[in-house]
């Protein structure tokens, strides 16, 4: 009963505590260098589509949204021998432009994924010299000579050039069972955001895919002169298990392409969604090829099955036991081959020993070389008479692929003394059977207890199970009661939600700031700061004035040099919305004074309190 106890409370603390593995990060893209008088692109990448929320960086003065954020998804799924896997992606786009010459630091974007916040790197940006103009006078987008990539006009031509995938093995003449690497890469000349394609079956292989980042890196390749952006989109591991030739078939994967509508105003665009863009769904074939697989010569006697390069070691848990007592051979193989198809060779064993199946324990994992790794066999057996043994070698014989011949690799022998038993052991177990399993009779010597004694009634575990639940009631009393009683605080509770609606307000002001909604963000910020007045100071609306705003702040103590940001925040907030010069300053200006007026005053009563 304790066990079940047990169990249980470790079962609501996995449930309680449990964390996600899952990690979310957002990478960035944008040129570190461009001409004053250009356009270009800052790109927000975030490698998975459950995005809550996204908040690009604030952006400074000298550089201008004039479109965006254009949002596409990014997503592929294959299937390779029944088993399906598949990446995702969300990816925000903005189009800048660069007004003037300088440095300028673009700050970290944040995002919600899963209610957890995650945050890119800041971008730096250096704007210098000064960019021509097309010939009807608007400003031309920047094209970063290191990436080929060029956003194609809508309804320009994608030709076979300018987006294809290339198919590579490794190897094309291989022996049966030897691992060949198959390579899918894509190049692409235009602006590919998403990459479709199923894996066939693959007939006479057995087949593992390479797990590679979900979140594709694209990198610069030369073809023919011609820099194009590339990256390995999947690989496999196939091990051929017939001989002859073997077809890898074509496959055609479903792409999308964005192109750029340049006859629609970049304003126009930004306050249409991203018109100014359109997709383009376009068929890539990747082309098939054939793998010739030769047969193995002809095999031993006591062929293991392994194709590759091996090694061989093993070792003895004990060397001196008493008759009855069990002792662990443990056997281990590794290298690099097919070792998940490798079978162990018979041992011959002393007549006088019982031996079990062996327990293998698989310690590989796939790489680009194949499996690589070890697998473990455990091998238990029971000696029954006492008396000097050897526990013979362990020949393995496997095909090596280098030399293109077999060889036999083998263990050293052990000598084992077994003494004379003590007649406890009458046999043993491999495994500890699991709690559903059926267990063993217990032998040995046993205990008698008395009435009403070693039980669970009446022990102390028996009386702390039963009193933990009356004690998590009086606890769970305690707080319901303490937070009715603060629900009941009609003023208490009005002072508590003032700062959490407050930056409610702030936050869907900040936003507005960033669309350049100035006449809505700055009716924002002044109900935020009257809100957070009327509710902390519980003052009813047709009593809110400067006045009483100053008298009820300092009766609550509050610094004469806080009272005064705040009533200069509202004075700023009504002054800087007709003020000339640059709106979008004028608006980040008042945003600050209004956050740090809120913050001081709610940080200097909480220190009272």
């Amino acid at each position: 009963m304790t066990r079940y106890f047990i169990h249980i409370v470790l079962l609501v603390l996995g449930v309680v505590f449990g964390i996600d593995t899952v990690q979310a990060q957002i990478s960035v893209q944008a040129p570190s260098r461009v001409a004053a008088g250009e356009n270009f692109r800052l790109s927000y990448t975030i490698n998975t589509q459950d995005v809550d929320e996204f908040r690009a960086g604030n952006i400074p003065s000298g550089l201008e949204v004039i479109a965006g954020p254009y949002t596409s998804q990014q997503s592929s799924y294959q299937m390779v021998n029944g088993h399906a896997s598949s990446s995702s992606s969300i990816t925000f786009t903005y189009t800048l432009y660069a007004e003037k010459e300088g440095t300028f630091t673009i700050p970290a974007a944040h995002a919600k994924v899963n209610g957890r916040s995650v945050s890119s790197r800041a971008v730096r940006i250096t704007v210098s010299g000064h960019a021509s103009t097309t010939a009807n006078g608007a400003p031309q987008m920047h094209q970063d000579d290191d990436d080929g990539l060029q956003m194609r006009a809508a309804g320009s031509r994608i030709s076979g050039k300018d987006l294809f995938i290339k198919v590579s093995a490794n190897k094309r003449r291989v022996y049966e069972q030897e691992p060949v690497l198959l390579t899918y890469k894509v190049y692409t000349l235009v602006d590919l955001t998403q990459l479709e394609g199923k894996m066939p079956d693959l007939t006479g292989f057995h087949s593992q895919e390479v797990q590679l980042p979900q979140q594709k890196s694209f990198k610069m390749e030369r073809v023919n002169g011609e820099p194009y952006r590339a990256v390995t989109w999947s690989q496999y591991v196939m091990y051929p298990q017939m001989t002859g030739k073997l077809e890898v078939p074509s496959i055609t994967f479903k792409g999308i392409v964005v192109q750029q509508n340049r006859s629609v105003d970049p304003f126009e665009a930004f306050f249409n969604g991203g018109s100014g863009y359109v997709e383009v769904k376009r068929n890539i074939e990747a082309p098939g090829l054939t793998i010739q697989v030769d047969p193995l010569p002809k095999k031993p006697a006591n062929f293991s099955g392994g194709v590759g390069r091996f090694n061989i070691s093993s070792q003895l848990s004990k060397t001196e036991v008493k008759a009855g007592d069990p002792v662990t051979l443990r056997v281990v193989v590794g290298g690099i081959g097919n070792l998940k198809l490798i079978k162990l060779p018979e041992i011959e064993f002393p007549k006088n020993f019982d031996k079990y199946d062996p327990k293998i324990t698989d310690k590989t994992k796939l790489t680009a070389n194949g499996v690589e790794g070890n697998m473990v066999y455990d091998i238990l057996f029971v000696p029954r008479s006492e008396g000097k043994y050897t526990v013979p070698s362990v020949e393995f014989t496997y095909f090596d692929i280098p030399s293109g011949s077999y060889k036999t690799i083998k263990t050293k022998p052990f000598s084992l003394t077994v003494d004379k038993g003590d007649g406890k052991n009458a046999s043993a177990t491999y495994d500890v059977p699991k709690d559903n399993d059926i267990h063993g009779l217990m032998l040995g010597e046993t205990k008698l207890y008395k009435v009403n004694e070693g039980f669970f009634f009446g022990s102390v575990t028996y009386w702390i199970c039963l009193l933990l639940p009356l004690l998590a009631f009086i606890v769970l009393l305690i707080l319901f009661r303490k937070r009715a009683l603060d629900n009941a605080d009609i003023i208490k509770m009005r002072s508590k939600k003032a700062d959490k609606m407050a930056r409610k307000r702030l936050k869907k002001a900040n936003q507005l700031m960033f669309q350049g909604k100035s006449g809505e963000f700055y009716d924002e910020v002044l109900r935020a700061l009257w809100d957070y007045a009327g509710y902390k100071l519980n003052m009813p609306v047709e009593q809110l004035s400067r006045d009483n705003i100053t008298e009820s702040l300092a009766s609550h103590h509050i610094a004469e040099a806080n009272i005064d940001k705040f009533i200069s925040a509202l004075d700023e907030c009504e002054f800087e919305r007709y003020a000339p010069g640059d709106e979008a300053g004028n608006m980040e200006k008042t945003y600050l004074a209004a956050m740090t007026a809120i913050t001081d005053i709610e940080e200097e009563m909480k220190k009272k309190h």
